[in-house]
């Protein structure tokens, strides 16, 4: 009596073995630092209808609060432990607005129209150098030394800009775009604020400056006599301290220069061919 073999072969499902590649996890969105930087934005767009209606003042105060609210909606995120991909592109495409295009069509409908095609080439060239200076900025952000800005902020830029038209405004100035003098005054302004985003000058960043870490009861004093300050006259005030800001990183290339200290501000070496002329 014979019996059948057994047979060692095993059927195997492939269907089993091949393991299905995992969904990419979701990513949520952060409501409490993107909602500085919406009202960052709306500071912006505000600005622009202010100054369709010609209330260049309201157009002004809405491009400092967009400041205001762009310096915390990064901290905050830092704070709170909220930090994202999309925060950072949200952040970059709302400064454009608030910073990019707003200042530059507020200074072009305050003055530079009267000027003709010098009028809207001064404005685009500020527009212009505020997207080169937030790409350069988000592709640069891992090399720069943390301390420094590479040129000009796109808000303290703005500030300069739109500093200068709050002041005249205020000392009643109307229709700018009929007064030579002052036209071409908001000319130079626009060219100055827009070139310097894009140079390699240092202009301090205050980000080694903690919140965290105890002060002196006199930094609590300073700051207190620094409201108030601004309080006797904001337009005055808050352009003269951006004035200050805006040439400081000019003196301190100029001491770093004739000292024969680095002025660059890029902070890994130069034998990578794709960083060529990042240190110059």
């Amino acid at each position: 009596m014979t019996s059948e073999p057994v047979s060692d072969v095993v059927e195997v499902d492939v269907d089993d073995d091949i393991a299905e590649p995992p969904r990419p996890r979701r990513k949520g969105i952060y409501i409490l630092p993107n909602l500085f930087t919406l009202g960052a934005l709306f500071g912006g767009f505000y600005a622009i209808v202010m100054a369709m209606n010609g209330r260049f003042e309201n157009a002004c105060i809405g491009i400092f609060c967009a400041a205001v609210l762009d310096s915390l909606d990064g901290r905050v995120a830092r704070m709170t432990n909220t930090q994202s991909a999309f925060g950072e592109q949200m952040d970059s495409l709302a400064d454009m607005v608030s910073f990019g295009a707003a200042p530059a069509l507020i200074v072009y409908e305050w003055a530079l129209k009267g000027l003709g095609k010098a009028g809207w080439i001064a404005a685009f060239v500020y527009c212009a150098c505020a997207a080169l200076r937030l790409a350069r900025f988000n592709t640069n952000i891992g090399i720069v030394d943390k301390r420094y800005f590479q040129g000009l902020p796109s808000p303290a830029a703005a500030a300069v800009l739109i500093g200068f038209i709050w002041v005249m405004d205020d000392a009643g100035f109307r229709n700018v775009s009929t007064l030579d003098w002052l036209s071409w005054t908001a000319f130079g302004f626009t060219l100055y604020a827009g070139l310097t985003m894009v140079t390699n000058v240092p202009f301090y960043s205050f980000k080694d400056v903690s919140l965290k870490r105890s002060v002196p009861f006199i930094v609590i004093v300073a700051i207190a006599l620094g409201i108030a300050l601004i309080n006797v006259h904001p337009p005055m005030v808050l352009f003269g301290l951006f004035m200050v800001y805006g040439l400081s990183g000019y003196v301190v290339y100029g001491l770093r220069k004739s000292r024969g200290k680095p002025v660059s501000v890029i902070a890994t070496s130069t034998d990578e061919p794709d960083e060529a002329g990042l240190h110059r």
